[in-house]
């Protein structure tokens, strides 16, 4: 019984060992560069390689953006679904997740004049 014991803490420990090694491969992006999360970001993310686990910061006047996480419809549409997620911090640091990842800024006509990002995340 000892023995399983050991084991299975032998395998605890190689799994955190391996999400220590991912996590230390991720990195972080400030939204926009110096300028931050404001108009015209739309073309932030080109020539940019994402993978799932890096972190985006969004850094803004909250009284004057915010960020929410969207689908394609919403991205398309600059549309807010119910119950989408909404950061309103002005600091929000959001971990990407593997695939695509929509954000927009949803104060009126803000999304329309390109504050919107679309990430492809390996």
């Amino acid at each position: 019984m000892g023995a399983v014991g050991r084991g299975s803490a032998m395998m605890v420990a190689l799994v955190l060992c391996f999400m220590v090694v991912e996590m230390a491969d991720a990195a972080t992006y400030t939204v926009g560069g110096a300028a931050g999360w404001t108009f015209n970001t739309v073309g932030w993310p080109r020539g940019k390689r994402f993978r799932a686990g890096d972190t985006l910061v969004f850094n803004y006047n909250p009284g004057a953006h915010n960020v929410v996480a969207v689908n394609k419809a919403g991205y398309d549409s600059c549309k807010t679904a119910r119950g989408a997620k909404v950061y309103r911090s002005g600091k929000d640091q959001i971990r990407l997740v593997r695939g695509q990842n929509y954000f927009i800024c949803n104060f009126v006509g803000h999304c329309e004049s390109g504050m919107k990002i679309a990430i492809n995340a390996a």
